[in-house]
């Protein structure tokens, strides 16, 4: 059984919904009978992406586009209105949209700004702004957040969107307790963390998707799945990192604290080995 607000009628918003996992989740959405609302930027995007939504559609299944900037906290805001007034509120939240732009330590200052605007502040503007109203609606509710496994282990190769995607790891966990210690409560936040996908975000200049890759429909699906056993961290596999392996080395990360090692040892040229070692000991998955 699906999860209880994930029903004919229900209403669901989607942000980055015009592509990638943003666009798979809304037709799935759709063809389950759900009205389905995406944000993203971009009206020729929007319009390609609405067509392909109702493709799949079920009867009686509206759906609508709305050109938002997630960076944009009024623009939000307004979304959230407009929603409630042409379909009386939200009962699914999917905050996805995100970028990904290039960056080190030391900057580009105004990339880093952006990237975390859309990144981190999109999903909380867009859960502060839906949230609230979602609460008082009294029916069963998702707040689906897209994070990321560079958010939980943080590989060196762009700091800002490993920032960005912890933030939204500490932040949905701090929504979904506070949700769950709200008396009467009907709603749920979830944080979905996505393996290597084959995406417009990840893509770059490949035309084909890499054999190591899901798809981003294999990732909702998973991500449904999931949802109907009440899971909050949706880490998803992919066809090269099964969750043994994302297991242990979210292990190996966490024990760089616990242990004293330096940070990022697994790239450390004095720890590697102790991480392959650990990787492949008794039991572990091989690499």
């Amino acid at each position: 059984m699906p999860h209880a607000a994930l029903t004919p009628g229900a209403v669901a918003v989607i942000t980055g919904g015009a592509s990638g996992i943003g666009l798979a989740a809304a037709r799935r959405f759709a063809a389950l009978g759900l009205t389905v609302c995406i944000a993203d930027l971009g009206k020729d995007r929007l319009s390609e992406a609405v067509r392909l939504i109702r493709a799949e559609a079920v009867m009686g299944a509206d759906v609508a586009a709305y050109e938002t900037d997630v960076a944009d906290r009024t623009g939000l805001e307004a979304l959230e209105a407009a929603v409630t007034t042409r379909f009386g509120g939200t009962d699914v939240l999917m905050n996805n949209a995100a970028i990904q732009t290039p960056t080190d330590a030391f900057g580009p200052t105004a990339d880093w700004r952006r990237l975390l605007e859309v990144n981190l502040w999109g999903v909380i503007d867009g859960s502060q702004a839906f949230a609230p109203n979602m609460v008082k609606r009294g029916r069963p509710g998702l707040i689906i957040n897209t994070g990321s496994k560079q958010g939980i282990t943080t590989p060196p190769g762009n700091p800002a969107y490993n920032v960005s995607k912890s933030g939204v790891k500490t932040y949905t966990e701090a929504l979904q307790h506070q949700l769950r210690n709200t008396p009467g409560h009907a709603v749920s936040a979830h944080l979905l963390i996505p393996g290597y996908v084959f995406t417009p975000l990840a893509a770059g200049d490949r035309p084909d998707k890499p054999a190591g890759a899901w798809t981003a429909d294999q990732t909702i699906d998973f991500m449904l799945e999931r949802l109907t056993l009440g899971d909050f961290y949706i880490l998803c596999p992919d066809e090269d990192v099964d969750r043994a392996l994302d297991e242990k080395r979210i292990a190996w990360a966490a024990g760089d604290l616990i242990n004293n090692r330096p940070p990022l040892s697994r790239w450390h040229p004095e720890y590697a080995p102790l991480f392959d070692a650990f990787i492949a000991g008794p039991g572990g998955p091989k690499t």
